[in-house]
């Protein structure tokens, strides 16, 4: 049988390619008369570069950036020439990941995204015609504002000191936009992020995503008033309004879907003329997903953690949704599942394995991650492809 092996990160513990590795492993253990190819995947988060660097090749150009805490921390940027222009492929957790913080360290009323302003102007030095952020996660809340004052849009000591800090941003802290626009004018700049989060309201980045990230309940209401703030100061300062294609009136670019992604980092792409794209979507297609899916008779994917939220927008969901048009199988191997068979049958999914089940199996996963995927896979391997 031709296994494709196609899993999304591991949480913290394992990235796109070591869960192939350990997952392509554990079934070459379990069915070792079966054809396996690996082909990690990524949902714009951690491991978004090395995926994709994997599939498309390219010269990778290293750099320090900013962690969210102003330390410095190794970073790169993908750059992929096609038809005498350079795609530049950018991984914003590089730069703002939860991952650079240890637990006690993280507060999105201080963090910023200035990490993610010089990987862009990292790109932009190099030529890029296009660039590519995956955008997703990250212990970050301050509507990129970081971002644009790395770029040169506003000084620092305004706009890189945290959400909280923006309360406070005086009028004129983006005076340097229109000349960043200008910069950017003729760059493709695509937000590849599959959080529909808006920045501001009930549903939005404060609101929902903060205190995940550590904030209190009062912190993330003063984050969103600091953050209705920003948007006043930054919708003042742009030369032209963008305009809705459609209708002919102005975007509000704070309640688009997607503006809230990684704490408001995709506001500040869009308003500097980015458009978002599905990063699930444009994953599987730069890595050649549907081609790979038609040759194999049986494809697994996997996640470290499966909840209602992996129902979409996910490399489950996105995985399980682009198998069924080759109607073939799909079945799924995750660190822990908390939702129903029925629920992840409505994707498509044909078998749903967890690594863990009990606190002791928790215990075993965090212990020994590698080995303890590769051995529940070799055991899912026997179920779908016994020994002749």
């Amino acid at each position: 049988m031709r296994v494709l092996i196609a899993p999304d990160s591991f949480g913290s513990t394992l990235g796109p390619v070591q869960a192939a590795t350990a997952m392509g492993e554990g079934w070459t253990r379990g069915a070792p008369h079966d054809d396996v190819e690996l082909l990690p995947l990524s949902s714009g988060g951690p491991g978004f570069l090395d995926v994709l660097g994997r599939a498309l090749g390219g010269t990778t150009v290293m750099t320090t950036v900013s962690d969210p805490l102003g330390r410095e921390v190794p970073a790169a940027v993908l750059l992929v020439e096609r038809d005498g222009r350079t795609t530049a492929y950018i991984e914003a957790s590089q730069a703002t990941g939860l991952h650079l913080l240890g637990a006690d360290e993280r507060d999105p009323g201080l963090t910023s995204t200035w990490g993610v302003g010089r990987l862009l102007e990292t790109a932009l030095d190099e030529g890029a015609a296009t660039i590519v952020l995956g955008v997703g996660g990250g212990a970050t809340n301050d509507a990129g504002a970081g971002l644009l004052a790395a770029l040169g849009a506003g000084p620092a000591s305004a706009l890189a000191r945290g959400g909280l800090a923006l309360a406070d941003a005086p009028d004129d802290a983006l005076l340097g936009l229109p000349a960043v626009l200008d910069r950017l004018a003729g760059v493709d700049l695509v937000v590849a992020t599959d959080e529909e989060t808006p920045l501001l309201g009930l549903q939005g980045t404060s609101a929902v995503e903060a205190p995940r990230k550590g904030a209190s309940a009062s912190q993330a209401q003063a984050l969103e008033n600091a953050l209705g703030r920003f948007t006043d100061v930054l919708r003042r300062s742009l030369p032209e309004p963008p305009l809705d294609l459609l209708s002919g009136t102005p975007r509000r670019l704070e309640r688009e879907l997607g503006a809230g992604a990684a704490g408001g980092l995709g506001y500040a792409l869009l308003a500097l003329g980015g458009r978002r794209v599905g990063a699930v979507e444009t994953v599987l297609r730069e890595c050649g997903f549907g081609v790979a899916a038609a040759r194999a008779d049986l494809v697994v994917t996997g996640a470290g953690r499966v909840d209602w939220s992996t129902l979409r927008g996910s490399v489950v969901s996105g995985v399980a949704a682009a198998t069924l048009e080759t109607a073939r199988p799909t079945v799924l191997v995750a660190g822990e599942c908390l939702v129903g068979r029925r629920e992840t049958m409505t994707l498509g999914l044909a078998g749903t394995y967890a690594v863990a089940d009990t606190p002791s199996e928790v215990e075993a996963m965090v212990a020994d991650p590698v080995g303890t995927l590769a051995s529940r896979t070799a055991r899912v391997a026997r179920t779908w492809s016994p020994a002749r």
